[in-house]
């Protein structure tokens, strides 16, 4: 059973993670202070007498080392330095709390990469308008004609990327209803095996309970014969007595 210390962990963790997941402005510390919080109590939680298995703590501390990366990786100025920084950036592996069927920290990563790519394609246009300024004519008309073939690819990638997420996210599904139903099955399949023992057992119970009662019945049969024979003899015997024989 998890500690207090270990509950109050999970809450924040998970609170940090929602803040991470929103759009923030410069303003925000919350994340900042609440990151802060999570490494004093992920030290006390190593420490404390009941602490969780060596597997649970690494993912701990995988997942506020991913939010501190992330927050030094919001202090960069550079687009392309963001996006670099987030590459580097290792996300937790297992959901945080019962309902996430994604790791919340893997959601984030996706976010943010996703924001840098923006705003790394926003600079580039930004600094390509200002470079078209002082071209020619043509040269401008060849750069439209050359933006319009690299966004209808930028377009197609886009959409590409969201079939990929859709099908990564029909395929988990899958998964966990298959896992569903082979759980039910084990479960029924562990059900109908205690049901064999226990008919198994009643029966063994009834077989020696049979055998004792023929036991018995070979018994009695056994002295009626010797008490039927017994009789008979006795009675030729009398009747022998009885009835001389003839001279």
């Amino acid at each position: 059973m998890a500690s207090r210390l270990e509950i109050n962990f999970v809450r924040l963790l998970s609170r940090c993670e929602a803040i991470a997941s929103e759009k923030r402005g410069e303003a925000e510390w919350r994340l900042e202070k609440y990151v802060g919080a999570l490494e004093e109590m992920l030290v006390a939680l190593r420490k404390s007498p009941s602490k969780p298995t060596p597997e649970v703590l690494t993912e701990y501390t995988r997942k506020v080392d991913f939010l501190k990366g992330l927050l030094e990786a919001e202090k960069l100025t550079s687009p392309s330095d963001k996006a670099l920084a987030n590459q580097f950036l290792a996300p937790g592996r297992t959901p945080t709390i019962a309902n996430e069927r994604m790791p919340a920290t893997k959601t984030v990563h996706m976010q943010t990469k996703a924001r840098c790519t923006g705003e790394m394609r926003d600079e580039l246009l930004e600094t390509d308008l200002r470079n078209r300024r002082g071209l020619p004519l043509d040269e401008r008309q060849s750069a439209a004609e050359l933006d319009a073939i690299l966004q209808h690819h930028h377009n197609l990638q886009e959409k590409l990327a969201e079939d990929m997420l859709n099908l990564a996210r029909n395929l988990k599904n899958n998964t966990l209803a298959a896992q569903n139903i082979i759980k039910q099955d084990n479960q029924t399949l562990s059900q109908s095996m205690r049901q064999a023992d226990l008919n198994f057992e009643k029966l063994k119970t009834e077989s020696e309970r049979l055998e004792q009662h023929t036991k018995k019945s070979v018994n009695w049969l056994l002295w009626l014969m010797l008490i039927l024979v017994s009789f008979t003899f006795i009675s030729m015997i009398l009747f022998i007595r009885i009835f001389p024989r003839l001279r």
